[in-house]
């Protein structure tokens, strides 16, 4: 395969899996599940993969049809921040149905700047209000420099109201403030949080965290959807690039 060969971007949440193709766009946007036998699976809880297995199995439902024969795809997975090593690797083990030719991971944040077009030369504030999982992520120059998380999303509504979600970023957020010895946190503040996830869709949470942040609130387009369309972006640049530039591997490397 050529550098401008098939491509595949992955969201795999702990609601809904995504998949976007190379030259196809958004093919796959379904509960993140899986039926081994007589009833339904959650492999994946809380922004961890708990049954490596099954999401294969379900990569391989999902995805084994949709990709020509004989191909081996370059895959990009977007990765929660503080799961680390763990998530990788089992996101990695489980990609493997696809026959890969190399595998990407992409910190989920940075997907979402990535999807936003955000300048990553200055300093951003990311919070990803999932369905089962919330981040907020401090990025400076494209890099993680700080993250905190809950696990709180958006299933969790019908028991936590709105307002908890709300007081709980705005905990990290100051969390960050106090231990940040230099101003980048205050920095991006200064310059607008960036809301994704599909919490940024529930304004009794987005209303909250306005009068709490006292910082501009900034949602990223069809913020449900934009972890995946980040890694996209970090795909096509990635088979953009020169060949002689490219590394020898990319299985070990992350972003």
């Amino acid at each position: 395969m050529g550098r401008q060969g098939c491509g595949v971007a992955l969201d795999l949440g702990s609601a809904r899996t995504r998949a976007w193709i190379a030259g196809r766009g958004l093919v796959v946007d379904v509960p993140t599940v899986t039926f081994p036998g007589a009833g339904a699976v959650y492999p994946i809880r809380r922004g961890a993969i708990l049954d490596t297995e099954g999401t294969a199995r379900m990569l391989e439902r999902l995805l084994g049809h949709r990709l020509p024969r004989f191909t081996r795809p370059l895959v990009v997975v977007t990765a929660p921040v503080l799961d680390g090593v763990a998530y990788r690797s089992r996101a990695r083990t489980a990609v493997e149905v696809l026959r890969p030719r190399d595998v990407l991971t992409v910190p989920s944040a940075r997907a979402v700047a990535l999807a936003a077009g955000a300048d990553l030369s200055r300093p951003l504030l990311v919070v990803d209000i999932g369905a089962h999982l919330t981040e907020v992520v401090l990025l400076s120059e494209g890099a993680v420099v700080d993250a905190r998380r809950t696990a709180l999303g958006t299933t969790d509504l019908d028991t936590v109201p709105p307002t908890q979600m709300g007081d709980a970023v705005t905990t990290m957020v100051n969390a960050m403030l106090r231990q940040d010895r230099t101003s980048l946190t205050a920095d991006a503040l200064r310059r607008g949080v960036l809301l994704a996830g599909g919490g940024a869709l529930r304004p009794e949470i987005t209303h909250h965290l306005t009068g709490r942040l006292h910082a501009p609130l900034k949602t990223v387009a069809a913020p449900h959807t934009a972890a995946v369309r980040g890694a996209a972006t970090l795909l096509r640049s990635v088979q953009d690039t020169p060949a002689d530039a490219e590394p020898t591997s990319f299985e070990s490397q992350s972003f």
